[in-house]
């Protein structure tokens, strides 16, 4: 008896061990494959984009004030890991003509779809060998781009945009590096605005982590706040279009659980074909206390990429 009561403790230990190893775990293919919009789809949440949302977001424009969410592009910028941006002018030519015309252009060396305010596409991330709608990376991926779901196949996004404010639901500036949003965080954020979340709307979570854009870069680019699986996973049963933030990943960083990597990339973009929306200037809507108004993004047409730098509105 007490053996088969040792037993049962060590087991339950392991059970408790390995939940809190793996807090989140993929869902197998089976589960998650065909999306809900078909085998087919390479959109995903695109597809809650129609007449009658782009009607309602135009509804929300109020004042006409458009405040900018993108970030501008430099050599020092943050970069996460090995990414690069250089820019380096050219002067094309003398003095032509009578008069005396002159041009200017620029080399700029980069990963263009993922610097800078950042719009990530589904190819970015995989669940093993598999993408979004259980599509095989192999079966799609060439030197030259991905043949299937490249960035290039969206378009602009016109929706409504919902700023959710954390910071100020916390009484702070900033998150703390490492603070795991919960779906608790987010909906009294919205219950403290008087909103709700509603199909397709593009959602952007305010940390304050932004404030150290360009002023702290290598702490920006350290541990982040943002947030976890279970928020990731109560976002994508609201039918959101959208996810972004004003960090690095939208999601905290690293994961509380050491066992796990990203997984809000692979719960957004492989199983619900939701976009993340990174890096986002989102200090002038907070400070404005400005939480719904018409939200632009249209990513770059860079064939079969795997995500845009980009330069989002709010309109107002």
């Amino acid at each position: 008896m007490k053996l088969v009561a040792g037993l049962s403790g060590l087991a339950l230990c392991a059970v408790a061990f390995g939940s809190q190893a793996q807090s989140w775990t993929p869902p197998a293919p089976e589960a998650r494959c065909p999306s809900k919009w078909g085998a087919a789809d390479v959109r995903g949440a695109a597809n809650l984009q129609n007449a009658q949302q782009v009607l309602k977001a135009a509804g929300l424009i109020r004042t006409g004030e458009v405040i900018e969410l993108g970030r501008t592009l430099s050599s020092d910028i943050p970069l996460f890991g090995t990414r690069k941006f250089e820019i380096h002018l050219k002067r094309t030519g003398p003095s032509l003509g009578s008069n005396q015309r002159r041009s200017n252009e620029e080399l700029i060396f980069t990963e263009l779809g993922q610097v800078g305010t950042q719009f990530d596409m589904f190819p970015h991330q995989t669940i093993g060998d598999m993408t979004y709608n259980c599509v095989k990376i192999d079966d799609i991926a060439t030197r030259g781009g991905f043949t299937k779901m490249g960035v290039d196949g969206i378009g602009m996004l016109f929706t409504r945009g919902l700023l959710i404010d954390v910071a100020a639901l916390k009484g702070v500036d900033m998150l703390q590096a490492g603070y795991e949003i919960t779906p608790d965080d987010l909906q009294g954020a919205l219950k403290r605005q008087n909103l709700s979340i509603q199909p397709g709307d593009a959602v952007l979570i305010h940390s304050g982590f932004g404030k150290l854009w360009g002023v702290d870069n290598a702490k920006y680019n350290a541990t982040t706040p943002g947030i976890g699986a279970p928020a990731a996973e109560w976002l994508a049963k609201q039918d959101v279009m959208l996810i972004g933030a004003d960090t690095f990943g939208v999601e905290v960083a690293p994961n509380p659980d050491k066992a796990i990597s990203l997984p809000v990339h692979q719960i957004a973009l492989v199983v619900n074909g939701i976009f993340l929306l990174e890096n986002m200037k989102l200090d002038e809507l907070a400070a404005k206390n400005i939480h719904q108004f018409a939200f632009a993004v249209q990513p770059l047409k860079i064939k079969g990429g795997t995500g845009s730098t980009v330069a989002p509105v709010a309109i107002h």
